[in-house]
């Protein structure tokens, strides 16, 4: 088993955006972090450029929708290091179309953003959980949205109360369920040294957003970061942005 000395963290779709930004900001803060991602080449490439700048960042290849890929990431991160610390879930996608409206949005459609943002999100936790159970202090990310927000979408005052907004039904109701996961998770976990929680990163200029939004990535990546390295008298079971609850 490798040096137990420093804390190990696993970011999912962290080949390029708010992932990367991630992985690059815990390594910076001496976390071993395993850049995690479907694409074998991408992944490598994007742990080459950070281990290019002294950081501890290793490729680890994991699709979130295959669950064959999902065990074998799993064991692997077993036999190499024995347990996981942190996990920060943030591999999801968004392929609904702007302009549509919300019924006119395909079934498919559903079904891809849920495999994605929900199900590989339970899927990749359940794997790693018990991991994560060996750390002294494990800690669970969960990337959601602002758009996640029931409470937000059916405010007028809300940039989600839009019709541009509204068309991401799937994406929506996907990073809503992320939030239902996290307050279940935290719940069973609430006796154990793990924490989950929820996060809105900010409305980011990512290629998810068509390169729209009022934050650079490394703002977006902040909001997770602080809630992967929290302490122990942290909170657990919550939804956050910058320190602020975001309301369910």
């Amino acid at each position: 088993m490798s040096d137990q000395t420093s804390r190990l963290a696993l970011v999912t779709g962290a080949n390029r955006g708010i992932g990367y930004e991630t992985a690059r900001q815990l390594a910076a803060e001496g976390v071993r972090v395993l850049l995690a991602g479907r694409d074998r080449e991408a992944v490598a490439a994007a742990a080459g450029e950070l281990r290019g700048a002294g950081l501890a960042v290793r490729p680890l290849v994991l699709d979130v929708t295959d669950a064959d890929s999902i065990r074998e990431a799993a064991a692997e991160v077993e036999r190499t290091y024995g347990r996981l610390d942190i996990l920060v879930n943030n591999a999801a996608i968004r392929v609904e179309e702007y302009g549509r409206k919300p019924s006119q949005q395909p079934l498919a459609q559903w079904r891809e953003t849920f495999d994605t943002n929900l199900f590989g999100v339970v899927e990749v936790t359940r794997a790693f959980l018990p991991l994560l159970l060996r750390s002294p202090a494990g800690r669970v990310v969960n990337l959601s949205s602002l758009l996640g927000s029931i409470g937000t979408h059916g405010n007028p005052d809300s940039y989600a109360y839009s019709d541009m907004f509204k068309s991401l039904p799937a994406y929506s109701a996907s990073k809503s369920a992320v939030n239902s996961w996290t307050v279940h998770l935290a719940y069973e976990l609430r006796d154990t040294p793990v924490k989950v929680n929820a996060v809105h990163p900010g409305y980011t200029r990512t290629g998810m957003n068509d390169g729209e939004g009022e934050l650079e990535i490394p703002d977006g990546a902040r909001t997770g970061v602080a809630m992967a390295l929290l302490d122990d008298d942290g909170p657990t079971g919550t939804y956050t942005h910058r320190g602020e609850t975001v309301p369910w």
